[in-house]
């Protein structure tokens, strides 16, 4: 099975008073590439969370962004009466130590960094709560990844299909052209007023037709497009075998077009080399 490397991922969970929630976004790239974007008191998780993602995706530029929330009651806006006793007992213990002249409240005191302590993380149930949302994420993600590799898969099949339908239809092709292209030496033979030297004349035939036999060309044509068609239905990630193997067509179809005499087999050359290149696009995006 074949997977793209384009795709998006979203899920959400409540840890005590607090919302997880974790997006996966997926775009093609030459190897795996995990970017990470999460608060900075959720830093401890930061390897956990690449190796939950490294085990499931094998290629692609992945941006995975974590954020953390603390909720507010549904039914309306509650207050945590021991928080505001505490604030008071606070601004009235710092209101001790300012001068009278000290253009600053106790409020405002209180709100210069570091001067509040937040209660420190439950970092055991924090952790496993994050990792189970990375984890059920990341299933999502390879999942549409899937979905949408099952849609490059039948595309390229196409493309394969049409491909062998066109090697098939040079390789009928090339006796007409031997033919054509004997009937044409004859014909020139015909107008020499020499008599030609027959033993050299032979040579140079054997010569030409090896030139432009295209039936290695086409058999080779048709091994790689028969290894295109077992690679996309094997379960290990196949784009990198994919791309080395569109290299392979497009150098045979090259060949091909070079090497062809005949208005047919050139035509077929190049619509083998724009079907060819209609599946690397599509390759370009497979894990």
């Amino acid at each position: 099975m074949i997977r793209s490397m384009t795709a998006f991922a979203v899920n959400d969970t409540e840890v005590g008073n607090m919302s997880l929630s974790c997006e996966l976004r997926s775009v093609n790239h030459r190897y795996l590439d995990i970017s990470l974007k999460l608060p900075e008191w959720l830093r401890f998780a930061e390897n956990e969370i690449r190796t939950l993602i490294g085990n499931k995706i094998s290629r692609g530029k992945i941006e995975c962004n974590i954020n953390l929330k603390k909720q507010i009651g549904r039914t309306g806006l509650m207050i945590d009466k021991a928080a505001v006793e505490s604030l008071i007992a606070a601004a009235t213990e710092i209101e001790h130590y300012l001068p009278a002249a000290l253009p600053y409240s106790a409020l405002d005191v209180l709100a210069f960094p570091g001067i509040q302590q937040e209660q420190e993380l439950d970092k055991a149930g924090l952790s496993a709560a994050l990792n189970n949302l990375v984890i059920a994420t990341v299933e999502q993600l390879a999942q549409t990844r899937a979905r949408e590799g099952g849609q490059l898969k039948a595309l390229i099949e196409e493309r394969c299909h049409k491909i062998r339908n066109f090697v098939s239809q040079a390789t009928q092709r090339i006796p007409q052209v031997q033919e054509g292209i004997r009937t044409k030496l004859l014909g020139r033979l015909a107008e020499l007023t020499v008599q030609p030297d027959f033993d050299r004349l032979e040579q140079e035939l054997v010569f030409l037709a090896q030139k432009l036999d295209v039936s290695e060309e086409l058999d080779r044509l048709d091994t790689h497009i028969t290894e295109v068609l077992r690679v996309i239905n094997q379960p290990e990630p196949a784009g990198r075998r994919l791309d080395f193997i569109m290299q392979e067509l497009n150098r045979e179809a090259n060949t091909l077009g070079s090497k062809s005499t005949d208005k047919e087999l050139t035509h077929i050359s190049v619509e083998l080399k724009v079907l060819i290149e209609q599946i690397r696009e599509q390759v370009q995006n497979i894990e």
